[in-house]
């Protein structure tokens, strides 16, 4: 529902794109789906986005979010929204089981994803923002 509300307030969007790479973000992580299948069913900015949006784990774990970042702003504004999207609805309520450490340490990936990409999408920026002040004060 964020990319939706994203391509409400925001000239120029492609919100086809952004659905279809919302929807596929997780696929190569989480499924046997392979990237030629990907290409083939949703074609090539689809697949270039989701992969950009997908963590490289052959890099040590410190270094996969940055990585990922660099490679989304190399993508559409709307693969940028994406990921912004992603992390407010993950910004909701953490898992029963995250100590509070890991929940500033989720809270500081957040400002770092914003800071990366505020510049892609101004509606989803404030948003994300909002969610994490809200996050800190409500976790």
């Amino acid at each position: 529902f964020e990319i939706i509300n994203a391509s409400k307030n925001t000239l120029d969007f492609d919100v086809a794109l952004a659905v279809k790479c919302a929807l596929l973000h997780d696929t190569i992580e989480d499924t046997d789906l392979s990237i030629e299948e990907l290409e083939k069913d949703y074609g090539k900015p689809v697949l270039e986005g989701v992969l950009a949006l997908t963590k490289n784990t052959q890099l040590e774990r410190e270094l996969q979010m940055l990585d990922s970042l660099d490679r989304i702003k190399a993508q559409p504004k709307e693969i940028w929204a994406v990921k912004m999207a992603d992390r407010i609805c993950n910004l909701y309520a953490p898992p029963y089981y995250w100590d509070q450490s890991k929940k500033e340490k989720y809270r500081e990936e957040a400002k770092v994803i914003y800071t990366y990409l505020k510049d892609g999408n101004a509606y989803l920026a404030k948003r994300l923002l909002d969610k994490i002040d809200l996050y800190k004060n409500k976790y």
